[in-house]
């Protein structure tokens, strides 16, 4: 389903739920929900965002998802049993992470420790470095596993999957996740040929 812009606008905002599942070895966390992704309910639902195909070249997931109109149960149950979570670093949505404040990033770095103390990964991936820098106020931050732990978990940033990130291509993208979920326990599937 195609959603206008005013239609998206009425998003702002608004919240989605993490993805949580019952052994969450992996925890993804994104800038903040877009208005699409508050709209449909599903993490990175954006069509030109490359989380899901990355996540596929990675052998996280066994197939490319398409969450564009909402997960499909089967998909939400496989990133699940796959030991996948998703949160978000801010839970409002905005057209553009751009659109946040310091203050805010600040206060969803803090509120994301005691989320991970809950949820208790192994690791926890990142995904955008100068968001890292901010919300934990690490200004000389550096892509990677990093020395500290973050609510108990290894800690680790990663390239955010954007397509507005031009400086990340979708082979480093997956082989960034691919290394994060090695680290996370996950058993990785082959990389997919093509």
């Amino acid at each position: 389903m195609g959603y206008s812009r005013a239609e998206l606008a009425r998003y702002r905002g608004a919240c989605l739920p993490d993805l949580l599942g019952d052994d969450v070895r992996l925890l993804f966390v994104g800038i903040n929900p877009g208005l699409l992704t508050a709209a449909v309910q599903a993490h990175f639902a954006r069509p030109g965002n490359r989380f899901y195909p990355a996540l596929y070249r990675a052998g996280i997931t066994d197939r490319l998802i398409a969450a564009g109109d909402g997960y499909r149960a089967e998909d939400l149950a496989h990133l699940q049993d796959r030991g996948v979570g998703i949160t978000n670093v801010v839970e409002h949505a905005t057209a553009r992470a751009a659109e946040l404040t310091r203050p805010e990033l600040l206060a969803g770095g803090r509120a994301l420790v005691s989320r991970v103390e809950r949820i208790k990964p192994r690791v926890v991936a990142v995904l955008g470095l100068t968001a890292y820098r901010v919300a934990f106020d690490r200004s000389k931050a550096k892509a990677g596993r990093q020395a500290e732990r973050l609510g108990g978990a290894e800690l680790w940033v990663a390239p955010n999957p954007s397509g507005l990130n031009a400086h990340a291509r979708l082979a480093d993208l997956a082989a960034a996740y691919r290394e994060v979920a090695v680290a996370a326990g996950i058993d990785v599937l082959p990389v997919p040929v093509g």
